[in-house]
């Protein structure tokens, strides 16, 4: 099974809220996931995107694939070089 960290829609009529979650490769994109590891809100002024550091980490080192945007997105935050930091020491 592959694994992939991707957004889901949530939120109302253009009133857009993302959560940020680990599912199988093959399931929609609003269909079943195995765990929900953070959120992402386009339409805030600050702190757009909250995750589960521990979470992420643990999925990532797991072989777990990020979409474009969520690996941007954890660039911005800080977790993607703590990964890997990581990886070198």
């Amino acid at each position: 099974m592959a694994v992939h960290l991707r957004l889901t829609r949530m939120g109302r009529h253009k009133r857009p809220f993302y959560r940020v979650v680990a599912t199988d490769s093959r399931m929609p994109r609003d269909g079943r996931f195995l765990e929900v590891i953070g959120t992402y809100d386009p339409l805030k002024e600050s702190d757009k995107a909250s995750f589960k550091e521990d979470r992420v980490l643990d999925w990532l080192k797991k072989g777990a694939q990020p979409s474009d945007t969520v690996r941007s997105l954890l660039r911005k935050t800080g977790i993607y070089k703590a990964l890997q930091d990581s990886k070198a020491g």
